[in-house]
């Protein structure tokens, strides 16, 4: 199967200016995910779809090719998924075509070769996104509300008859490690669990997704972490 990888990275970051190139641990944020994309075997080609000049000139200068987006898709407003399409259709009417479409978002730094190959693994005939999810540490069972206008607040799984939070359902936080599925699925569907929906279990500290400041103070600490450890051994 041939299989194309994207990130797609805004120039109008209105949580942390600038964040898809910022400098983290010698590299914009954005390289980060390149240089993942780069090293996972059955990786085809790279793309990034960017609307910003000042990222177009970073990805190239990292090796791969730039989808320009237009402008209508790189609002606060515009979902993603529309630029997924639109790379999709790009790349066919340039008589590119391919198996299986990964995204690896600029936002999650730390992820892992190995946690992409574990998503490529995960998609078959019967699967037709595979999402990644980390270990969440509010439960709606137990300490998660809705409330009203006035306050009056319930447990969003109100009904549920677990008493202990270790007879609930364990649940987990979507993250944006990584997103694998079919060309075919995205262009004729409107929203990832649209379909049969596979994850895979990423831990906490591979799964930071910057939005802001304290995010990439996070991913810093962490990164730091990272290579100190490696060094020391």
């Amino acid at each position: 199967m041939s299989v194309y990888a994207f990130i797609f990275a805004r120039g109008n970051s209105k949580g942390l200016p600038g964040k898809n190139i910022r400098m983290l641990g010698g590299h914009p944020l954005i390289a980060h995910s390149i240089r993942v994309a780069q090293q996972v075997a059955g990786i085809d080609r790279i793309f990034v779809s960017t609307d910003s000049d000042e990222i177009a000139v970073i990805a190239e200068t990292y090796g791969v090719t730039v989808i320009r987006r237009p402008d209508e898709l790189a609002t606060d407003t515009a979902p993603e998924w529309l630029a997924w399409r639109h790379a999709i259709s790009y790349l066919h009417a340039q008589g590119h075509k391919f198996d299986v479409f990964v995204s690896l978002p600029a936002t999650s730094p730390l992820r892992s070769v190995e946690d992409v190959e574990q998503c490529l693994a995960c998609i078959d005939r019967h699967t037709d996104v595979v999402v990644t999810v980390t270990p969440a540490s509010r439960s709606p069972f137990f300490n998660m509300v809705v409330r009203d206008s006035d306050g009056v607040s319930q447990l969003v799984c109100s009904g549920s008859s677990a008493h202990r939070r270790q007879d609930a359902p364990a649940v987990y936080d979507m993250t944006t490690v990584a997103y694998v599925a079919t060309p075919t699925f995205i262009l004729t569907n409107e929203r990832i669990f649209s379909g049969r929906v596979r994850s895979v279990i990423v831990p906490r500290h591979r799964a930071v997704d910057i939005d802001d400041i304290y995010d990439f103070k996070m991913a810093e600490m962490l990164l730091a972490d990272k290579e100190n450890n490696y060094v020391g051994r």
